[in-house]
């Protein structure tokens, strides 16, 4: 089976392609440009680096939220309408469990975060369980001051991943300590590739039915509800 997948529910822009468990194309930036007009590009650049035509594809995969409100929409957006006009499987993922892929080997939790503002934190909790690599706590919009005292009660080490870890860093430190621990530059990035390998494992969804995973409001639909209530 042949998959692309696509991720730009955050800053990183990731196209990858994959054949079966092999990865054949993988694309990665982190920078602070408009997702929508460089990732179909990308993506037709990608296929015919790998002299692919996006009719060989058997499915489409997705990082479907939480993080940015109008990259995770785009992403989605890219993916439905690719998988319906091709008439391909849809696939989504979370944005949070891709990232936390890249602590998958680490003694203890792994905790991926993305700044939701106001001291919040689009986060969840990821470690092994039964031989394999999965969820531990369910992904969240939490409070940082109380997903903290959560994690501090857990008594293990914690690996905390993610690009906006800078702006939490020192609280984190503060009631954690020892128990954290942070990953280096090259371990914040949500890889494609990740993307797609749990992608592939995944139940193709309906293409009309696929919602991305926001976890909250966006700040306009908040407005537009308190001004209905009045």
């Amino acid at each position: 089976m042949k998959a692309l997948a696509i991720d730009t529910s955050n800053l990183v822009m990731g196209i990858a392609v994959v054949d079966g468990e092999k990865v054949i194309g993988d694309y990665t930036t982190n920078l602070k440009k408009n997702h929508s007009i460089r990732v179909m590009p990308a993506i037709h650049d990608l296929l015919k680096e790998m002299n692919m035509k996006p009719a060989d594809l058997d499915r489409i995969i997705t990082a479907k939220g939480p993080g940015s409100y109008t990259g995770v929409r785009i992403g989605v957006t890219v993916a439905k309408t690719l998988a319906w006009a091709l008439k391909k499987e849809l696939a989504g993922v979370s944005s949070l469990e891709v990232l936390a892929q890249n602590g998958k080997y680490f003694n203890g939790y792994v905790c991926p975060l993305f700044d939701a503002r106001r001291t919040q934190l689009y986060t969840g909790l990821y470690g092994c369980e039964e031989g394999s690599f999965q969820a531990v706590k369910e992904d969240r919009l939490a409070l940082r001051s109380s997903w903290l005292e959560e994690l501090k009660r857990l008594e293990k080490p914690v690996l905390f991943l993610g690009n906006d870890l800078e702006l939490h860093k020192e609280s984190i430190l503060e009631e954690l300590g020892d128990q954290a621990v942070f990953g280096t530059s090259a371990d914040h990035n949500p890889r494609p590739s990740e993307l797609a390998r749990i992608g592939m494992g995944k139940e193709p969804e309906s293409v009309h039915h696929f919602v991305p995973s926001y976890l909250q409001l966006a700040e306009a639909e908040v407005n537009w509800l308190a001004a209905q209530k009045k």
